[in-house]
């Protein structure tokens, strides 16, 4: 017997109403939290996925030498295959089990204790393409994150949740005199700006950059650029963005079969935008 019931609770007041935390996510570290008040916290990564592998191995290597199931002759798996199935699901449940705890509490802590959270707007399913880091990212959990971040504070505690644009340069952008770099490469961890020498890690000059952007929906009226704030060092062309060339639809054309389009016809789209577009208030 099943049955549903509902409830009505309270919102629970946040433990710092007045600050606004930036969260970084990372692969090396989990997330960097940097508030407006110049702290720098870091949560490192569990990879409950990596501490499992050498057990997943083994349960599935036992798996591959029982008789399993065959949909083609309609053979129906040994019971030893389903034994040892058994055993390497009971492994799969366990990693996500831990994943899901781990993200909760964090996710928790933070709609707890900060009144506005600012969030990168990631393209994890463009991310996952890349087959060097996709297991580590997945492991991660970046857009459950997000996912928890939104519900929590909108339901439980009625605070603000910030996403910037994942154009955004971040990274690439000084935290302390707002420079933006042209190239910033992944293995360099180590921020070091031309303009106000000022030397930190990546990962915390990115987190400040995102508790800064809090500071734009609240003066101005929700975009980055609308502030009474002096002016940042302009950013080259396209450091925050690539240049890409896109095609426009194929249309049936007289004299050419299929409607291709010549290279000298492609367009290219110059995919800058300013930072007046670096925020979206959910």
């Amino acid at each position: 017997m099943s049955f549903q019931a509902e409830v009505k609770r309270d919102l629970m007041r946040v433990a710092r109403p007045g600050v606004a935390v930036g969260i970084d996510l990372g692969i090396k570290t989990l997330a960097v939290l940097a508030d407006s008040t110049g702290e720098i916290r870091t949560v490192d990564n569990p990879r409950h996925l990596d501490a499992a592998l050498k057990q997943l191995r083994r349960t599935s290597r036992v798996v591959s030498r029982r008789q399993g199931p065959d949909r083609r002759t309609g053979r129906k798996p040994s019971k030893r295959w389903e034994k040892a199935n058994a055993a390497r699901n009971k492994v799969h449940h366990r990693v996500a089990n831990l994943r899901t705890d781990a993200l909760h509490k964090l996710t928790a802590a933070v709609a707890a204790e900060y009144g506005t959270v600012v969030v990168e707007d990631l393209n994890v399913a463009g991310i996952l393409r890349n087959r060097r880091l996709a297991r580590r990212i997945a492991d991660a959990g970046f857009g459950e994150i997000r996912r928890q971040l939104t519900y929590k504070m909108r339901r439980r505690h009625a605070t603000r949740l910030v996403a910037a644009d994942c154009w955004y340069p971040s990274s690439k952008t000084c935290s302390g005199c707002g420079a933006v770099k042209a190239k910033l490469p992944l293995h360099v961890r180590t921020y070091a700006c031309d303009s106000c020498h000022l030397v930190i890690d990546r990962d915390d000059n990115a987190a400040l950059d995102l508790a800064a952007l809090a500071a734009a929906a609240v003066t101005g009226t929700g975009v980055a650029g609308d502030q009474d704030t002096p002016k940042r060092v302009s950013k080259p062309r396209g450091a925050d963005r690539k240049t890409r060339a896109t095609r426009p639809r194929r249309k049936a054309e007289a004299g050419r079969a299929g409607g291709a389009t010549p290279p000298h016809q492609r367009q290219e789209e110059a995919r800058d935008r300013t930072q007046a577009e670096a925020l979206t208030l959910w």
